[in-house]
């Protein structure tokens, strides 16, 4: 039996560990690979080539949703399972948009995590039952969903998404510039570029458009200076 390989990106250890110890009971599921960052998940992916990603998408460095947008612009065959402890609209939609074909809360059972696992594998999509049954009130609402913020975020480049986490997250542009290995002017200017496109002028603006479209959890946050 040829085994499905998952990479797992979940920051959480005992989360983490949790899952693996759980999928490695399976005998068709092989954990191949596990990632604390969504940056890691990213370069583990185009390594290892795993066929499914379980994502978690409040991830540090490098949120959940861009990392998903990141790893199938490089791999495009790759299945990506989103895991959320929240179900609000926002998050649901904002995943799909970024590409994965499967979205389970945090409080599923493991049973349905193993299912949707082997269900995305056969190129087909997966969401939480509750989820399930929200789907067609959110696809109906999508025109309307992709009114002047959305478009605004879609207007936003990769880079500029990964500024805008790590604003949210609370980084000043010195350690935004390390973090991303490109000069303060340039940060400065992506910056610029964030307020214009989003049309919010300060910081805190910034932290609660993220917290909004799913980029960083709440809890992440912070103290806004």
């Amino acid at each position: 039996m040829k085994r499905i390989t998952v990479l797992l990106a979940e920051d959480h250890t005992i989360v983490r560990e949790g899952l693996r110890n759980l999928l490695e009971l399976e005998a068709d599921l092989e954990v191949v690979g596990e990632a604390q960052t969504g940056r890691l998940a990213v370069a583990l992916v185009k390594k290892l080539l795993p066929a499914v990603i379980v994502m978690d998408i409040a991830m540090p460095e490098l949120n959940g949703l861009e990392a998903t947008r990141q790893i199938l612009k490089a791999v495009p065959t790759a299945r990506i399972l989103m895991l959320s402890a929240h179900n609000d609209d926002a998050y649901i939609h904002n995943a799909i948009e970024s590409g994965a074909v499967g979205f389970l809360l945090k409080q599923t059972s493991t049973q349905d995590v193993f299912r949707a696992i082997r269900e995305i594998h056969k190129g087909k999509t997966f969401f939480s039952p509750a989820i399930s049954r929200r789907l067609d009130r959110l696809q109906a609402q999508a025109a309307e969903r992709a009114g002047a913020r959305s478009s605004m975020a879609a207007a936003l480049t990769s880079r500029e998404m990964e500024v805008l986490q790590l604003i949210a997250e609370g980084k000043a542009n010195k350690e935004t510039a390390a973090e991303l290995g490109i000069g303060m002017k340039t940060v400065e200017k992506h910056r610029e570029h964030l307020m214009a496109k989003l049309d919010i002028h300060d910081t805190a603006g910034l932290t609660r458009y993220a917290i909004g479209a799913g980029v960083i959890e709440s809890s992440v946050q912070l103290t806004i200076v």
